[in-house]
């Protein structure tokens, strides 16, 4: 551990109560969970268990890999034990656990369940640990297991957060999770803390900033997006309904900005226009564009903005924008151009296909209508002919990512380096006993990203780009295919804009729109048909061949033949590249066989590093160790690919002597930052690939500001925190203590018992243990109610008796709804209970209603929720709705429904619905009173309804007195005479008879 390390557990462990620390993003969570569990199962390894939740898998291995290094150096009675608790492990396991002196991973649910049932004990616990308090809040599970340990037992509770800024978003919420989790004390470690920085600064790595230039397309493209997210936020501010100051470019590079605007906009969600929601959702489009935009390469950037021209459709505002047109045109440009068989541009003097947006449309339209009807009316039948005769051809840019280049470069300098620094010394072992092994870990955004780069180092960026164009048009051709099986849909469903290419014309000019793309979709369908066949021809020359190595020849001719019908398709309509590309190709298609050999190689040496690293981590990378002959001649350094969504910490397994970080990331610096500082003798060497002039860049640095202003915020709120202490120094929590006494009691009348307040029974509510995935039993609790913990047949909450609840939220009423699971659960309910209540409870802090007053349409829908209800209602006559804004508006609903009633029992609420070894139904309603399956039988007789089956089984006790009844007396009992004698008729008619 580092100095500051051991300084915050000692400082964490002063207060008997515990404390929360907040730390850097990055800095080591799990290395100060692993050093409190230590230092408190030391002290005393008798006193009990230690419960770990909310602690993600990455955390919890590096937490078991620490615990295990330490415990190898200790005898056996002092070496602490970890466990993972499943949520579906059998209680008498669980049971056996909380015995043991061990370290157990939980799931809040399941704990829940045991500390209210006496499985678990809170004198048995040592203590508490939370790995995500930045989650915590008066509603969540670890604050209502906190509040059930603390009630009768001072435990302390430590928590852990590597997220500064999710403590400062919304009002005062750190010192709201430290009410909920009864801590007093607030420790604050960011990076710039004197004794972290001098730590982490000792011995640092060197560092090389490496300043890619973007193409100019892509300064276009980010330039237009930049546009339409100012544009979009404008639009925003103008609504006057969102906190101005939240509104910049620079915080929507963010994920953390959609939370910002929907925290602001769910109360009156209901009361916005379809308009502001749309501009909600485009500033996420927009944003993702922009990532995607240096994450991805050009033909899958341009493939994600054809899908979403399809599904943004009609109803995004930022598709209508003047920048859209250039992010589209652009990324267009990065990977082809449609130009003649001669290299003149299609634009230079076809003025019925314009690239402008407007200019040149309006200046020729009768033109270009002309020319739209013709290729159309052609292209019914050959696509192919119409470029014959229109001579136009698609020109291949296939525009490659500027850092693949200079991650070659680096990669090659790098193996030269360590060629000329090794010498003799092949695996140099330093002081400390760490073995440099000379692997580069190339960081990455993805897995995607990952796979692409290894693909990239291994057979060339050029044949990476070859295939990825080659499935473009392919799947453009499919799509094709998909829209000619059905001609009227695709008639139908015309675009507007750039969404099919189509530029509506102005007043003044003439009425129909001229279509843009006709002769580029020809063109593109041509190269992909072309593909298509020289595909085939080679698969049927490996389908040939039988032997192994004869397939293998047979693929390398494959590839031959292919590369060359396409550099002789090239060589005809490119004048400019036709030398160069035609001996690109030949020497590609000629080392087809190295690069099989080389990705074997590969795999073989992947394999033996996969076997002997964690099995967690061969998940996290792709494994590249040799590259000998795969392109160029110059040998490369054995790689390891690192997927940064992952979240699984390599740095300690894979030990690299060299880390180039392709995409930045804050949190995977500062653990590289930690990795030397605990390696100090270790040499290390730090490549950052930025985009120049990127929002990349803006990312990163706005990244750190962000962080450092949440710890500037979090400092002030400490000095200003006021945290409720009892007389013994114990946190008081959101208990009943503290809420204000009624007023009936503060003026009770001397004459009852001197104003004393009358001893109240305790209520209890029985809840269904799957219940507990919900924040309602923790604020039950908080109202004083005793939570019994059943698995319920029927029902979700037994509040007596007589009333039972069906909760369903939002989300949960809707799917319910549409898989019919809420009709059965109803009828059971009807079935068992006198009171069945449904209760629908909203979210608190968004808007209390099913749908915007705009959305309400005139007819009435049997498909509308609305309709569903009325449904259901009608069905069911005993069913209560119950309609609730918030959790607490439920607590405070349940109290008033329980009283004058008695408390529910346990055991019967568990029986209800469960049939016994006879298969009879205890507590039946129905079952007991009536013969269920004669009703259903009387209820389906020719004449009887709804409204009178009732008075029918009043006067007959059974179907046999029915049927002698006469028509007469039937047509009383059932209110018509027709009914009646369509009942008699049915009930005399004699059966047919078999011959």
């Amino acid at each position: 551990m580092l100095p500051f390390e051991e300084q915050v557990v000692a400082d964490l462990l002063e207060d008997p109560n515990g404390g929360l620390v907040v730390v850097s993003c990055g800095l080591p969570v799990a290395s100060l969970a692993s050093a409190v569990l230590l230092q408190l199962f030391h002290q005393s390894p008798d006193d009990g268990c230690f419960l770990i939740l909310s602690a993600p898998e990455p955390v919890k291995a590096q937490i078991r890999r620490r615990l295990l290094l330490n415990s190898q150096s200790q005898p056996p009675l002092l070496q602490l034990q970890v466990h993972d608790v499943a949520p579906d492990l059998p209680a008498h396991h669980r049971v056996a656990l909380y015995a043991s002196r061990a370290a157990l991973f939980l799931s809040p649910r399941a704990l829940v369940a045991d500390l209210l049932t006496s499985r678990l004990l809170p004198s048995r616990v040592r203590a508490l640990l939370l790995l995500s308090a930045h989650r915590s809040s008066d509603t969540s599970s670890d604050a209502f297991v906190a509040r059930l340990l603390r009630h009768h037992h001072l435990l302390p509770v430590y928590a852990f957060s590597d997220r500064p800024h999710a403590m400062v978003s919304g009002f005062a919420k750190a010192e709201r999770a430290m009410k909920s989790l009864y801590i007093r004390r607030l420790h604050l470690w960011p990076r710039f803390h004197l004794l972290a920085a001098a730590d982490l600064e000792r011995s640092p790595p060197e560092v090389i900033d490496v300043r890619v230039p973007m193409t100019q397309p892509m300064r276009g493209i980010q330039a237009a997006i930049l546009d339409a997210m100012d544009a979009c936020l404008k639009e925003l501010r103008r609504t006057n309904k969102v906190d101005v100051e939240d509104l910049t470019v620079d915080k929507g590079l963010f994920k953390s900005f959609d939370e910002i605007v929907r925290r602001q906009l769910d109360p009156i969600w209901h009361t916005l226009g379809k308009k502001t929601k749309q501009l909600v959702a485009d500033l996420r489009t927009l944003r993702k564009l922009l990532d995607y935009l240096v994450r991805y390469d050009a033909v899958t950037y341009l493939k994600y903005l054809d899908t979403l021209r399809v599904s943004e459709g009609v109803r995004s505002v930022w598709i209508f924008a003047d920048s859209s047109h250039k992010i589209f045109d652009l990324s267009k440009r990065r990977v082809y151009q449609v130009v003649r068989a001669d290299g003149t541009k299609v634009a230079a003097d076809n003025k019925g296909t314009p690239t402008k947006k407007r200019k040149v449309a309006r200046a020729s339209s009768r033109k270009g209508k002309e020319t739209e009807n013709e290729g159309s009316s052609d292209n019914k039948d050959n696509t192919q002919k119409v470029n014959a005769e229109m001579g136009i051809v698609v020109e291949e840019i296939l525009e490659e990512a500027p850092k693949w280049k200079v991650l070659r470069e680096l990669l090659q300098e790098i193996a030269e380096e360590q060629a000329k620094g090794d010498g003799d010394n092949v695996n140099p072992v330093h002081e400390d006993g760490i073995n440099e092994s000379g692997i580069v870990l190339v960081a990455c955004k993805d897995e995607r990203s990952c796979v692409q780069l290894q693909e990239c180092i291994s057979k060339g960026s050029h044949q990476v780009m070859r295939a990825e164009w080659e499935k473009y048009l392919l799947g453009k051709a499919e799509l094709h295919g998909l829209h000619r099986k059905n001609k009227k849909t695709s008639q139908q469903l015309k675009g507007f804009g750039v969404l099919d290419g189509e530029v509506p014309m102005r007043s003044g000019e003439s009425a129909g729109p001229v279509s843009i793309s006709k002769l580029e979709a020809n063109a593109l369908l041509a190269a992909a048909s072309e593909i298509s066949t020289v595909t085939k021809e080679a698969n049927l020359a490996d389908d040939s061949n039988v032997s192994c190595k004869k397939r293998s020849f047979g693929k390398g001719k494959g590839k031959g033949k292919f590369k060359k019908t396409m550099a002789k398709r090239e060589a005809s309509k490119l004048r400019n590249r036709n030398t160069t590309e035609h001996t690109d190709l030949e020497v590609e298609g000629q080392s087809g066989k190295p690069d099989e050999q080389a990705e074997t190689d590969a795999c073989k040496l992947s394999a033996e590093d996969d076997s002997a690293s964690a099995p967690a981590v061969d998940k996290a990378a792709n494994n590249l160790s040799a590259f000998g002959d795969s392109v160029d001649t110059e040998p490369l350094p054995p790689v390891q690919f690192y997927a940064l969504d992952s979240d699984q910490h390599v740095l300690d397994v894979w030990k690299p002597s060299v880390i180039i970080v392709y995409h930045p990331d804050i949190t995977f610096v500062r653990e590289i930052e930690v990795y030397k500082a605990e390696n100090p003798s270790m040499k290390l060497k730090v490549y950052f690939l930025f985009y120049e002039d990127s929002a990349e860049v803006q990312k990163f640095e706005s990244s750190i500001r962000r962080e450092n202003e949440a710890f500037e915020s979090l400092i002030r709120q400490k000095s200003l925190m006021m945290i409720p202490v009892d007389q013994n120094g114990r946190c008081i929590g959101p208990t009943l203590a503290n809420e204000p006494e009624a007023l009936l009691s503060q003026n009770s009348l001397t004459r009852k018992a001197g104003g004393r307040k009358p001893l109240e029974k305790e209520m209890q509510v029985i809840v269904d243990m799957r219940e507990f995935m919900s924040s309602l039993p923790n604020v039950l609790h908080q109202k004083g109610i005793r939570i019994i913990p059943v698995t319920l047949e029927v029902g979700d909450y037994v509040l007596s008796p007589l009333i039972c609840v069906e909760r369903k939220s939002i989300a949960d009423l809707f799917q319910s709804f549409a898989s019919g699971r809420l009709y059965n659960q109803i009828e059971t309910m009807v079935r068992y209970y006198k009171i069945p209540v449904l209760l629908i409870e909203f979210s608190q802090d968004k808007s209390f209603s099913f749908q915007s007053a705009s959305e309400i349409g005139d007819d009435v829908s049997p498909t509308n929720i609305i309709s569903k209800l009325s449904l259901l209602v009608l069905h069911f006559p005993r069913l209560r709705i119950v309609w609730s804004r918030s959790l607490h508006a439920t607590a405070d609903i349940f109290l008033s429904l329980k009283t004058n009633q008695d408390e529910p029992d346990e055991s019967k609420a568990m029986r209800v619905g469960v049939p016994s070894e006879d298969g009879v139904v205890e507590n039946d309603v129905r079952a007991e009173n009536y013969n269920t399956s004669a009703i259903e039988f009387l209820r389906r007789l020719p004449g009887v309804t709804d409204s009178n089956y009732r008075r029918i089984m009043e006067e007959c006790n059974s179907l046999a007195e029915l049927a002698l009844l006469p028509v007469e007396r039937l047509s009383e009992l059932m209110g018509t005479q027709k009914g009646a004698r369509m009942l008699k008729e049915f009930l005399d008619a004699k059966c047919p008879t078999m011959l």
